[in-house]
């Protein structure tokens, strides 16, 4: 090995994911000729090929001056190659151009310096460049083409903010927004990089290709998402078989999170074991285990997938949310986003008044962070529902804004959409909410939250049964995710339909993960009353008044934007019956004070 300064160019194609999923054997195709139609051009300014990649490269130059001219040369000749091509067919790569102290081992180059140029393509515009100011500041004598400042960028595994100048030459083709890529986060916000390793055939080579196969929908389910960047295949499978550490391969392609697991065939059945590791430290995040009858072998195969990519997904979010702060003075809204994160996650009164604060901070810093919206959004409807806020007409139009935000800064999110769709049921626009829920599931059939969501819409016109299906499904795919209530909304989807047996079953889950829901504490005293058992809704009527004195009914249903009026009749009854107050105490204490005056 050895040690020596280098100029490095690191390249990716902008959409290259989208446009392999359109034309797999055409977009390589393709991508090779332009790749050697700029061969020349690395050559002819001193540079070298260390690398190739399913959808990029990276460059060796001896000089950052022979970098930086062959970086402009490349991008000016994708212009003119993307001249004549439709918006959906332009091939335009980013590049992140860096300089310093590599370590060269056959062939290759490594160090923290290499690391960085990888970053800064990452905030690279499709067809230009970013360059660190330290590489701007040695070659910016000899340019002839002006750069822009684009102020300080924290990366990750990157302990200092690095300075970045970013260019874009004249007749850069734009993507089309509907082909540009699905994040919702600007990439200085994509901090997880999640990788999933080839599943192991513990079985026959034959069953190879299951394997396999389980493996690519996963990637493709997890990457449905916008909350993290998910690795493609190709990044991955160039391990299968291998014997290297977890860690090793982290650091290799550059991810946060792995995911391994295996498949074992036993005659007519199937166990796929995953687990969700952290590799730095070496920590198992999750793990899980399905066991299943082979029959149809693609609709199992989806199930798994489904039940994987719910599980990991919330697992990872829940992860970043318990991750310890940057030791750094430069706040930026994914910090405070994140901090937010894990305030929400607590789930008590305190937290999620804190996390409000931390998410509106997050907004302010950066107020195209969708997720923050969401987030917020969601808040503000769960502490109406706990009961924890008054449900003024104020809070209801903030978070109908925050939702309606979110979905026009992101609208591949299928996060955004279902917060959107809920704000809407609860204000009892049902045409709208469904429409907003069929958006959510269609963006990302693996998201459980979304299904459950479209249930809360079935559930608010009175199609109980949907409801109860739907909201099952969520529950036993996703019952870990905070920011829905599965188990309360299953209470009431059962009271509605007369099962107060089952209403007391997952009102009891509700209470276990939160003794003070307020509706749920409601709904248990409801189904209580209706089942005849008067002295114990008593007590859980007492439980409810001593957490929420102010409660009546008709303040309580004002909530309620059902679209049966019998549903909302019903509820009623159960909760008079088992004695809680119908209006306001100081409307009797009036009533009572003028039969002793007269």
């Amino acid at each position: 090995m050895e040690r020596r300064l280098a100029a490095i160019v690191c390249a990716d194609v902008a959409g290259y994911s989208r446009m392999m999923g359109t034309d797999e054997a055409g977009t390589h195709a393709v991508f090779k000729a332009h790749r050697s139609a700029i061969h020349p051009i690395i050559l002819n300014h001193g540079g070298r090929v260390v690398k190739n990649t399913g959808d990029g490269f990276l460059l060796e130059f001896a000089s950052i001056v022979g970098a930086t001219e062959a970086a402009i040369a490349m991008q000016l000749l994708m212009v003119e190659r993307n001249h004549h091509l439709p918006a959906d067919r332009a091939m335009q790569f980013r590049l992140g151009i860096h300089m310093g102290d590599v370590i060269a081992d056959e062939d290759e180059v490594f160090g923290d310096d290499v690391n960085i140029a990888v970053r800064l393509e990452s905030v690279a515009s499709p067809g230009g460049f970013a360059i660190s100011a330290k590489a701007y500041r040695e070659a910016s004598k000899h340019l002839t083409v002006p750069l822009v400042d684009g102020g300080n960028h924290r990366f990750k595994n990157i302990r200092d903010p690095i300075g970045v100048w970013t260019w874009t030459p004249d007749g850069a083709t734009a993507l089309a927004p509907e082909h540009r890529e699905a994040s919702a986060l600007s990439q200085p916000y994509r901090t997880a990089i999640v990788g999933v390793l080839p599943f192991a055939n513990l079985s026959d080579a034959q069953d190879e290709y299951f394997s396999d196969g389980l493996t690519e929908d996963l990637i493709h389910a997890l990457s449905l998402q916008s909350f993290y960047r998910v690795l493609s295949r190709n990044s991955t499978f160039a391990f299968k078989g291998k014997t290297v550490s977890t860690r090793v391969i982290a650091r290799e392609i550059d991810a946060t999170y792995l995911i391994q697991g295996s498949v074992r065939r036993a005659g007519a059945k199937i166990r796929v074991t995953a687990e969700l590791i952290a590799p730095e430290t070496g920590e198992q995040l999750w793990t899980g285990r399905y066991d299943r009858d082979i029959g149809d072998l693609f609709a199992m195969q989806d199930e798994i997938t489904t039940n994987l990519s719910a599980a990991i997904a919330t697992e990872i979010v829940r992860a970043e949310a318990s991750a310890p702060a940057r030791p750094t003075n430069d706040v930026t809204a994914w910090d405070r986003f994140l901090k937010g994160l894990s305030h929400y996650y607590r789930q008590t009164k305190e937290d999620l008044g804190t996390a409000v604060g931390l998410f509106r901070e997050a907004i302010a810093l950066d107020p195209k962070l969708s997720i923050a919206h969401a987030y917020l959004a969601t808040i503000q409807i769960q502490s109406i529902q706990f009961g924890w806020v008054k449900g003024t007409r104020e809070m209801w139009a903030e978070a109908m804004q925050l939702a309606e935000t979110s979905v026009r800064l992101d609208p591949r999110s299928s996060f955004a959409f279902s917060i959107l769709s809920w704000a809407h049921a609860m204000e009892g626009h049902d045409e709208a909410a469904m429409d907003a829920a069929k958006r959510a599931v269609a963006l990302n059939p693996y998201d459980m939250g979304a299904r459950g969501v479209l249930g809360i819409c079935h559930f608010v016109i009175g199609e109980h049964k949907q409801a109860i299906e739907l909201f099952s499904m969520a529950a036993q795919r996703d019952n870990s995710d905070p920011r829905y209530q599965w188990a309360a909304l299953n209470a009431f989807s059962h009271y509605l339909v007369r099962q107060y047996d089952a209403t007391l079953s997952w009102a009891r889950e509700q209470l276990y993960v939160n003794p003070n829901h307020m509706q749920a504490l409601a709904i248990r005293a409801a189904a209580l009353a209706q089942l005849g058992r008067t002295d114990e809704a008593t007590e859980a009527t007492g439980v409810l008044m001593s957490n929420y004195p102010t409660l009546n009914v008709d303040r309580h249903l004002r909530n309620f934007h059902w679209k049966r009026p019998e549903d909302i009749a019903h509820y009623r009854d159960g909760l008079l019956k088992a004695g809680v107050p119908a209006s306001k105490l100081t409307l009797v204490q009036s009533d009572l004070r003028r039969a002793a005056e007269s």
